[in-house]
């Protein structure tokens, strides 16, 4: 290839990025205009975005691109003059322009779109603009498989243009030479008909696409604080390997989790601290012994004393050695931390990439339905990982389809409920308590719960009896089976059940889940709840037969603690209460293969996994609490390995294997159809009396937290700490404690969240519960005690008596 094929090219590619940019600034600027025709901010916008892409088309030697564009931006200029007011079927000619400007851009397809089909646009752009209100128009036909309404995956094509009943009027014929100025000069088309309809000329297939493994995503440095946007330095895009910045982002999670290892290490250290403090204290005790037996060698009098120095020199040594450790250790977290951060970032993307034509695509297929609707995005800024970004295109085209074709009304059916003619959709994300959460909404007339309830038992789903009794819930749990629809008849839009099924395994295959909400006239709500990242993942960890196993938190419905009394059997299986629900009791031994349990004193730890019908209650040996580990796949040669989706490595180096929930599900299922569900081991165990009392503190304050924690350590109690009111709920579940003591002002869960809930739980009612804060007015010891504590504590007066004390004095002495 020589140097010009190589500048050619080059262009070319710059020219498709243009177009692809400017297509979206022109689809979002004519929607608006089609609601405020008038505005001078989006008139310019999308008379500009005509203008580069004309220039750009004309450097490129695109002629197509340039006749599309200067036509366009024509139309743009009068309006802007105020002789034109732009309506809804000057914006349909307008997109239809926009997707053939894309279609001019792609470097695939640009030699098929002919001449005939540019000069039949430019004809019925002119016809549009010159034809009074009340007439109609022709359109050619546009290969719309670049366009946002054609991109659909696993959808029908839709053409985008609306009142296919409506008569065909002649188009004009096309004036020689018009577009050969560069300025507004075009000759005016004129307004009577002449001619009859000029036929597009049918596109060719375009080629296969051609599949590149190599440099996919472009970055965007991100701006370093303090300096301008516009430096040239931090506008530069890069292109970076997939697969090398999925190594970079694993690396990053790798290097996260070896950081938290130095914490165990440093608490391994100070028990050999203290157990050199306990060396000191003996050499002392022999030399005191000695004395008081009177044996006076100075020989052996030397020897303890030198020891005795040694041990104290090592023993300030290794205090010494221990704060570097503890400095070191926290600026090693903080600079992983922040590297997992930046790598991580690298892989984000803002919501708003998520569906680009999604604004554009509603308001067609609204049309094409005869209905008005328009699509309201927020949260467009909330950064998704890439991967997950990807994958969410089917899902929310699914949904908003869904939702303009079975939600939103007619605009006369509106009208006569009070509402306005035209519909609106809602597509919002966030970030909540570690998750991605998108909500699909709309405010149509929501599902017909008794139709529902007709289809599943025409469907054979259930009988009338069981149907009867199906909670809201329940019934629309259905709508995600495979197949399933409410629709009678298949339509070009739905009837097929293939909808939210797609939505509920991608969600799956996400680690996510999916759930619909609805009000009766008011509207259907679909939320979608995502993991943050598909690298990194907020697990609970279990013991099972002496091996740790990880439940991704995604997954979990809940974990209880069951006492053996409460399950009972029910058609040969076991089951407990758990609200209005029966939940199926299996042993995780079982299930995983790890022996037979050896029983569970006292209560029965369970972890709560599935929905509604298919949910199961998993017993565990112990419940370890939540971490976040970093997933390693398998190794490819292993194959599919049966209940198991990943491994990661603990802090400690301790290997765990990530529980497939799925595919666990699967496997108790063939175990209760096989009949071959073993019992649970249930029996009741008397529970070994506790040596020390257990005190539980919970703080976000590192400093408070040790400082309450040595306080009470060295008083003879045993501690363990939590690090916000969510994670002491869960060891609240996990363990056995005889007194909490909680601050109020905590992150995810705050103190008085949490005493409420331990009021709330039968088990943990009676325990104490002490609330030790910074808030000393009396309102705020009210609200306290209010919640259910037992004691108010505030953190600027308590002095070391006053805490323990006051422990003393709620649960007694360390050891009973």
């Amino acid at each position: 290839m020589n140097s010009d094929q190589l500048r050619d090219a080059s262009l070319l590619e710059l020219f498709q990025m243009e177009a692809v940019a400017q297509a979206e600034v022109l689809n979002g600027g004519l929607l608006a205009l089609e609601r405020d025709p008038t505005s001078a901010v989006h008139l310019e916008a999308c008379m500009r975005a005509a203008h580069s892409l004309k220039g750009a088309a004309r450097i490129v030697d695109l002629d197509p691109g340039v006749r599309i564009a200067h036509v366009m931006e024509d139309v743009l200029v009068d309006a802007q003059a105020g002789r034109l007011l732009l309506e809804s079927r000057h914006i349909d000619v307008l997109l239809q322009g926009v997707d053939l400007l894309l279609q001019v851009g792609d470097p695939v397809r640009h030699m098929t779109i002919s001449i005939e089909q540019v000069d039949a646009y430019v004809v019925a752009l002119g016809a549009v603009v010159a034809t009074p209100s009340a007439d109609t128009f022709a359109l050619p036909a546009v290969d719309t498989s670049m366009s946002f309404l054609g991109d659909l995956p696993a959808i029908d094509t839709v053409t985008p243009f609306t009142d296919l009943s409506t008569p065909l009027v002649p188009l004009l014929p096309v004036i020689p030479n018009a577009l050969a100025s560069d300025g507004y000069g075009i000759p005016a088309i004129p307004a009577t008909p002449a001619i009859p309809v000029i036929p597009a000329t049918p596109l060719a297939p375009p080629p296969p696409p051609v599949v590149e493994e190599a440099p996919e995503p472009v970055l965007k440095l991100p701006a370093r604080p303090g300096l301008e946007d516009t430096d040239d330095d931090q506008d530069r895009a890069l292109r970076v390997n997939a697969r090398t910045l999925n190594r970079l982002v694993g690396f990053a999670g790798e290097t996260l989790v070896e950081a938290h290892w130095l914490k165990p290490f440093n608490a391994s250290v100070l028990r050999l601290r203290r157990n050199q403090q306990g060396a000191t204290r003996a050499v002392a005790r022999v030399q005191d012994l000695l004395a008081e037996r009177g044996l006076d060698d100075p020989r052996l009098d030397a020897a303890l004393e030198e020891a005795r120095r040694l041990l104290e020199s090592c023993q300030q040594g290794l205090g010494e050695r221990m704060g570097e450790l503890d400095r070191f250790g926290s600026r090693v977290e903080h600079l992983s931390q922040r590297l997992y951060d930046t790598a991580l970032a690298c892989r984000m993307r803002p919501f708003a990439d998520a569906l680009p034509g999604g604004t554009r695509m509603v308001r067609d297929l609204a049309r094409t339905l005869g209905k008005q609707a328009r699509l309201e995005i927020s949260g467009e800024t909330t950064q998704v990982d890439r991967d997950i970004l990807e994958a969410l295109d089917a899902p929310l085209t699914h949904l908003l389809r869904n939702a303009l074709d079975h939600g939103v009304e007619t605009p006369a059916e509106r009208l006569a409920m009070g509402k306005s003619a035209e519909g609106v959709l809602r597509l919002h994300a966030m970030h909540r308590a570690g998750k991605l959460l998108i909500e699909v909404s709309d405010d149509g007339e929501g599902i017909d719960l008794a139709r529902l309830r007709s289809r599943i038992q025409q469907r054979g789903y259930a009988n009338a009896e069981t149907a009867e009794r199906l909670s809201e819930a329940e019934l629309l749990a259905f709508l995600f089976l495979p197949g399933f629809s409410t629709r009678n008849a298949v339509t070009e839009f739905s009837g097929r059940g293939v909808g939210l099924d797609v939505v509920q395994t991608l969600m799956r295959q996400l680690r996510g889940t999916a759930r619909i909400e609805q009000q009766q006239g008011r509207g259907t709500r679909v939320v979608m709840e995502l993991p943050l990242s598909l690298s990194v993942v907020r697990s609970l960890l279990v013991d099972v037969g002496g091996e740790i196993y990880a439940f991704p938190l995604a997954l979990v419905d809940c974990t209880v603690r069951v006492p053996a009394e409460d399950i009972v059997s029910l058609e040969g299986h076991q089951h407990f209460a758990m609200g209005n629900r029966q939940i199926g009791l299996v042993s995780a031994r079982q299930v995983l293969q790890e022996g037979n349990a050896d029983g569970h004193p006292g209560d029965v730890p369970v972890v709560v996994i599935g929905v509604d019908d298919t949910a199961f209650g998993v017993t565990v040996d112990k419940l370890l609490g939540e971490r976040t580990i970093a997933i390693q796949p398998l190794d490819p040669r292993l194959g599919k390995v049966q209940d198991i989706m990943a491994g990661a490595v603990l802090d400690d180096g301790t290997p765990v294997l990530v529980l497939d929930v799925e595919d666990l599900l699967r496997s108790i299922d063939k175990l209760v159809s096989g009949g071959r569900l073993a019992r649970v081991d249930a029996r009741q165990v008397a529970p070994v009396a506790h040596a020390r009392k257990h005190v539980l503190v919970v703080d976000d304050s590192l400093t408070v937290r040790e400082l309450e924690r040595k306080l009470l350590h060295n008083r003879g109690y045993e501690v363990s700490v939590a690090v916000d009111g969510m994670e002491g709920w869960n060891m609240l579940h996990a363990g056995r404690f005889d007194l909490v003591v909680t601050d109020v002002d905590m992150p995810r869960m705050d103190g008085i969240e949490l005493v409420s809930r331990i009021r709330a739980e039968p088990r943990l009612r009676a325990m104490p519960v002490m609330v030790v804060s910074y808030k000393d007015r009396e309102e705020d010891r009210r609200r306290g005690l209010d919640a259910g504590a037992d004691y108010y504590l505030a953190k600027g007066s308590f002095h070391d008596d006053a805490l323990l004390d006051a422990v003393a004095d709620l649960i007694g002495e360390a050891r009973s």
